[in-house]
This record gives structure tokens, sequence and C-alpha cells, in this order.
């Protein structure tokens, strides 16, 4: 396995804002891309189907409700996607076509209800939705959006590409979460988000050198001008450019091997060196030789298996 080197990349995009079904074009057009590059995996942001509502309060006010946040969650709500749904077999048939694992931000539809979550699906290579994770704990204003997930989403998948998993945005400073990531073994951490400071690569940087792991972390590059008109009067105080980004992709050892974007659109690839990751763990391995299992102990609830994916087109 230390001989082994891929081939990744990372989407930073705009989607069609509150439009489920040019997102979904745009979707496949970046799997084509990602394809062309000859990506054997590929990650998109967070929410990126059918956005991060960026800016947006939905008219959300301790103890009352107004017609007028109901009517923008609607909006959202509606051009959300349940799993089992002809926007996703779309999605699935140009994954089969590409032939490449993906990992793909949505906000997600439970199908009985009206509950939405953040999730991240994994997509194998010959279109197969392998599984899902849904975001734990939502930050701030998302908690009035998306509901909370529980230990039985915290998945990692065991490829012919390496042992995948990840965390959505600020999950990512969640300690014991990052740790139930690192126990299952993950070799590649997918980190979509919506966080564009700066202070978000030190945090890139710091998950590769903990779990010495590569990471892909893929986020939105989105202008105000990019929201529908029906939505501009809410962003008036906001700056021209809602998300500048900021993806980037990190080795065990921390340098960053493509990235980071900013200000624009673009596909970023790296070739992943096993060896490195290999090299990596000689002088810590925080769930090998750098463990103290004598004095810590971390039980994660329901947390499942990992995912044995069989593959030819790894």
């Amino acid at each position: 396995m230390s001989q082994k080197t891929i081939n990744v990349g990372v989407v930073q995009a705009t989607p069609a804002l509150f439009d489920l079904e040019k997102t979904v074009d745009l979707t496949i057009s970046w799997i084509e891309r990602g394809a062309d590059a000859h990506c054997q995996l590929l990650l998109f942001p967070e929410s990126f189907i059918p956005c991060y509502p960026r800016g947006l309060r939905f008219d959300a006010i301790v103890g009352r409700r107004t017609d007028k946040g109901s009517d923008m969650w609607l909006d959202y709500w509606s051009n959300s996607v349940e799993t089992d749904s002809e926007p996703i077999r779309r999605i699935q048939a140009a994954v089969k076509k590409a032939g490449l694992f993906v990992g793909l931000g949505v906000t997600e539809k439970e199908p009985i209800g009206g509950t939405l979550h953040c999730s991240l699906l994994y997509f194998g290579p010959d279109g197969t939705l392998l599984g899902k994770h849904r975001k734990l704990k939502p930050t701030g204003l998302e908690r009035y959006i998306w509901g909370e997930s529980d230990g039985s989403t915290l998945a990692t998948f065991a490829t012919d590409l390496g042992r995948i998993g990840g965390l959505i945005c600020w999950e990512n400073y969640m300690p014991l979460a990052r740790m139930a990531m690192y126990q299952k073994g993950v070799e590649i951490y997918l980190a979509p988000t919506a966080d564009a400071r700066p202070s978000w690569q030190s945090t890139m940087q710091h998950i590769a050198l903990e779990g010495r792991c590569f990471v892909l972390a893929s986020n939105q590059f989105v202008r105000k001008a990019d929201y529908p008109e029906r939505y501009q009067a809410d962003l008036i105080d906001e700056p021209e450019i809602m998300s500048a980004g900021g993806s980037v992709i990190v080795s065990p050892l921390g340098e960053v091997l493509a990235g980071p974007l900013w200000n624009e659109e673009g596909l970023l690839t790296a070739r992943l060196d096993f060896s490195v990751l290999a090299k990596s763990k000689l002088d810590f391995d925080c769930v090998g030789h750098y463990a103290r299992p004598d004095v810590f102990n971390l039980g994660v609830a329901n947390q499942p298996e990992t995912v044995r994916v069989v593959s030819s087109n790894g």
C-alpha cells in the first residue's frame, strides 16, 4: 500500500442558488470535468445542492416566526433533495459514466416529515450511493434550518483508493468527532465546508498532522449577485463576495499539495503518495504507538462499522 498513488480533485464552484435542477446540471458538469482531469476521487463543497444559504436570516426571531421566513424556508426545502429521487439518480448515472468516487455536499430532505439535514453523500465509481454522513451539530442559525444527526452516520469506507471518511465544516472543531474518524483508520479525510476564513487553512493542516491523513477541503465561491433577485434586499449589508473559497488539499505532514484557491471557481487536483502517509506515522500515530489506551478510551454511540467497497476503478 505504501507505494500506491492516486489522483484526487476538489471542486470550488458556484451552485445555481435555490435551483435544484440547474445545480444538478452543474454538479454533473463538474463530475465530467473531474473525469477529464483523471481524478479517481472528487469532493464537492458543503450543501452544494441547492446552496449554503449564507447571509439569509429566514426572518428568525427568538420566540416568533414570520410568514416571510416560512416562505424562504419553503423555497429552500423545495430545492433540497431526498436520497431516493430523480435528481440523485441523474448524479449516480453521471458518476457511473465518469467511473470515480464522489463526495457530494447536499441539503437532504427526510422522506417522512419536513426536517432537513446538511449531509455528505458518498458515491462509488459504479454510481452506487455507498452511504452518507449527516452533520452532527449545525452551527449558529444553521440549527434553525437543519436537524442534528447522531453517531450512526459517522461513516467510513474501505476502498481500493484507501479508507475514506470525513466531517462537515465546524464538526472539524469537535475533537472527539475527529477521533471517531481517526479510530476508523481514515486515510483520505473529506472536509466540505462553508468556512472561507484564512484561519480554516490552519485547521486543515492541523487535522492532516493530527490524523496523519490526506485532507481534502472544498468550499463554494459565491458572490452576492449569484443569489436570486428575490433575496437581494435581504443581503444589502453583505459583501459582494459572500464566500471567497479557500479549497485546499493537504498531505499527512501538513504540506499543501494544491491551493488554497481564492475568489474564483476551479478544480484543484493532486496526486496522493501513500508512501508519505506511511512514513508520517514513524514519529506520530494518534491511534497507534502515540496513543495511550491505558489512560484514554473513546466510545462512540452507534457508529457503524467501516463499509468495504469492492471496485475495479481504483
